[in-house]
């Protein structure tokens, strides 16, 4: 008797690219990532490869090389495609330009294909030209040289990663664990991320857009710190919630307090805020089938405009349309209203 059943869709390829000189930790990251993403039956969502300029031995920054079973042509059945850092790009760090060997194994790469950079990976992406136009970040130690090299690229030196479609580039070492929790998440949804980063022991989210680095991460010894008060403001980002008000509940002026809260998080507390708000959104559009004046508030929006206007700036489509993508069965028919004002999320005095 024949299934009516239809056979799972082919695992998402991706093919990461080692290039002599890499870094073991950033190459690790895609198969470490990717690699634990699954569907619900545990099936993998991705099928991770790695290829070199030649099959055969790849040197590192450490005292070990990586066998490298596949040569470049590989390339050629990549539905995504990642290129490490590499600390020996010689003409490609030098003089943005590609050797003979690097342009021939890059021609392989069909059109369409997902292109990712991990670090200085984004000097393979530029000397190709696959990042003129278009927003790119890389560690923040290269950013000022990777602009004067590629000055039709628009460098943006401070934050996580970029996202530009089908053009995706990190910055240094752990924000390539963000930018392919991002993908993850992207592709298949928050609780698939969620599920990987746990398995990963890292955190489930940072946004591309929060700095690389903050002057100084942890407080010194005996200084008030913030981290109460962003503990508290997790639970009742559903509530109105303003900047003096939070400053007295830590007993300090709304300029100290706004001061120490940046140098701790690398943003001011209106932007983490709203951040956090955009995950909770995000969550209840993918689980849950409440309307979008019901999602608006339970994630402190307070409208279906507040929620539309906060979405669409940081995912770059409406909620509406965030919902069809990752539940194309929910019905997403609920008349919306969106009333002339926002919500007390928006008010004045309120956090921004």
């Amino acid at each position: 008797m024949e299934s009516n059943q239809a056979a799972p869709a082919p695992a998402h390829r991706v093919v990461v690219l080692a290039l002599a000189g890499l870094l073991p930790f950033e190459l690790g990251i895609p198969h470490r990532i990717f690699g634990r993403a699954k569907d619900p039956a545990g099936r993998p969502l991705y099928e991770i490869l790695t290829c070199g300029l030649a099959p055969g031995p790849v040197s590192t920054d450490a005292d070990f090389a990586v066998h490298v079973e596949h040569g470049p042509e590989l390339l050629a059945t990549a539905d995504t495609v990642v290129v490490p850092a590499s600390y020996e790009l010689g003409p490609v760090h030098e003089f943005g330009v590609l050797t003979g060997e690097l342009a021939a194994a890059l021609a392989h790469i069909r059109p369409g294909t997902r292109l990712v950079s991990i670090c200085t990976g984004g000097y393979v992406l530029a000397a190709a030209g696959y990042l003129d136009g278009r927003p790119a970040t890389t560690h923040w130690a290269s950013a000022e040289h990777f602009q004067r090299l590629f000055p039709a690229v628009r460098v943006d030196p401070g934050v996580l990663y970029t996202d530009d479609g089908d053009v995706l580039t990190s910055a240094g070492v752990a924000a390539g664990i963000d930018l392919c929790l991002h993908i993850v998440r992207r592709d298949h949804g928050v609780a698939v991320a969620n599920d990987v980063a746990r398995r990963t022991v890292v955190p489930p989210h940072r946004e591309g857009g929060q700095a690389q680095f903050v002057d100084r991460p942890l407080p010194e010894p005996r200084q008030a710190s913030t981290t109460a008060a962003r503990a508290r403001l997790l639970d009742r980002l559903h509530e109105p919630l303003r900047l003096s008000d939070l400053a007295r509940q830590e007993a300090v002026s709304v300029r100290t307090f706004t001061r120490r809260f940046r140098e701790e998080s690398g943003v001011s507390p209106g932007e983490w805020i709203t951040g956090r708000r955009v995950e909770r959104a995000r969550r209840l559009l993918e689980r849950t089938e409440l309307s979008m004046e019901q999602v608006a508030r339970e994630a402190g929006f307070g409208t279906a405009q507040s929620l539309r206007k906060h979405v669409q700036a940081a995912l770059g489509v409406s909620p509406t349309a965030y919902r069809r993508t990752f539940r194309p069965a929910a019905d997403t028919t609920d008349p919306v209203t969106l009333p002339a004002s926002d919500g007390p999320s928006d008010s004045a005095g309120s956090v921004h």
